[in-house]
């Protein structure tokens, strides 16, 4: 505990008065808290990375009405599983979670391995502060977490200096959070300190005035909370572009093809992509028959956690596609397959329905 800052509080008093402020503030009726299951817990909070709650609500319950059991997720084609995703966002946590349920089923008898952090976190996408959540709200062993509202809150309460993605800085915040956590009520404890992060203490305008720990917390006593916790050093962000090309039959079908497994979209399914028209040309006259281009489509962009991509959607038809067609399918956006979709493939899919050469189409549901 040498890296630990001096506590804001007794531990025992600090747990009392943050379940004080949970039993009447606190989220008691989430989806994944009842039932508690270890496997309910673990998919929710792979879903909350990155996500706020009430966006996560409905996936949540789609996922579990489709994949009930840690079973059904680990023999399901990867496909349906980011089908379920689609729309959330960093997909690279629906392949971890499904290669996870893989590996449970193989080599953990079917059963997510809680018996401690350090088994859970083999376990593909599965980090420190997930894997002590999982434990803690399944189990009511005591495990520490630190995901991004806990490092805010605890942040702002020490008024711990420097930006907490440094290993030093991250150490003394994972040195506070192990000392808080209690031994009883870990599952209210744990759900009590996300909670206070993401309802009071908040990143925009903290509710510091009715805070149970206003008068100890060293942030709101400099006059500046908002200036916890530093942020990460910024870099200019790149900026990509490409074209989109949305190839359709005389069914008015478009086709998709499937991204490698890993890297950008990895394994979903995606409109061709091409940095330059000359580079479009080759591929329509190598696999289409009688292509006729239209006007393009506004570009937009799409903001990556790392960088931007301008897309460009190239409308195009065509008779027939011959040589790729075993890389890729014809999408009937009126009935549409279950398949895994970029975000704004979906998006511009949706926009085509409904200029669909069926004379009396039907809407797409997603």
């Amino acid at each position: 505990m040498a890296d630990m800052p001096t506590p804001c509080l007794p531990a025992e008093e600090f747990q009392h008065r943050l379940l004080t402020w949970f039993n009447k503030h606190g989220r008691h009726d989430l989806p994944w808290q009842s039932p508690r299951s270890a496997y309910r817990v673990w998919v929710s909070e792979i879903m909350l990375q990155q996500t706020q709650v009430a966006t996560v609500i409905p996936y949540f319950e789609r996922f579990m009405s489709r994949f009930p059991t840690l079973e059904a997720l680990a023999t399901a084609p990867q496909d349906d599983v980011l089908h379920h995703w689609t729309g959330l966002g960093y997909y690279a946590r629906a392949r971890n979670l499904h290669k996870a349920a893989q590996v449970a089923m193989e080599a953990h008898g079917g059963e997510l391995p809680t018996d401690s952090v350090e088994t859970l976190m083999a376990l593909p996408g599965i980090g420190r502060s997930t894997a002590g959540a999982i434990i803690a709200q399944s189990t009511g062993r005591q495990a520490a977490i630190l995901d991004g509202n806990v490092k805010r809150s605890l942040t702002r309460l020490h008024a711990v200096a420097g930006w907490p993605g440094k290993p030093a800085v991250e150490r003394s915040l994972w040195a506070l959070a192990e000392y808080f956590t209690p031994t009883t009520r870990l599952a209210d404890y744990t759900q009590a300190m996300m909670d206070f992060g993401a309802t009071l203490c908040k990143r925009s305008n903290p509710d510091c005035p009715i805070c149970p720990f206003s008068d100890v917390c060293r942030a709101y006593a400099q006059g500046e909370p908002q200036r916890y916790p530093v942020s990460k050093p910024k870099k200019a962000t790149p900026t990509r572009e490409t074209i989109m090309l949305m190839l359709r039959d005389p069914q008015g079908r478009v086709w998709l093809e499937q991204r490698p497994p890993s890297g950008l979209w990895g394994g979903l399914w995606s409109l061709p992509q091409f940095e330059r028209h000359s580079e479009l040309n080759d591929w329509l006259e190598d696999n289409t028959k009688a292509p006729e281009r239209h006007a393009a489509l506004p570009s937009f962009t799409h903001t990556f956690s790392h960088f931007k991509l301008v897309i460009t959607p190239q409308p195009v038809t065509c008779e027939r596609i011959s040589g790729v067609r075993e890389s890729g399918v014809w999408y009937d956006v009126n009935h549409p397959p279950a398949l895994g979709l970029a975000a704004p493939v979906k998006s511009l899919l949706s926009q085509l329905a409904p200029f669909t050469l069926d004379p009396t189409p039907g809407r797409p549901s997603y």
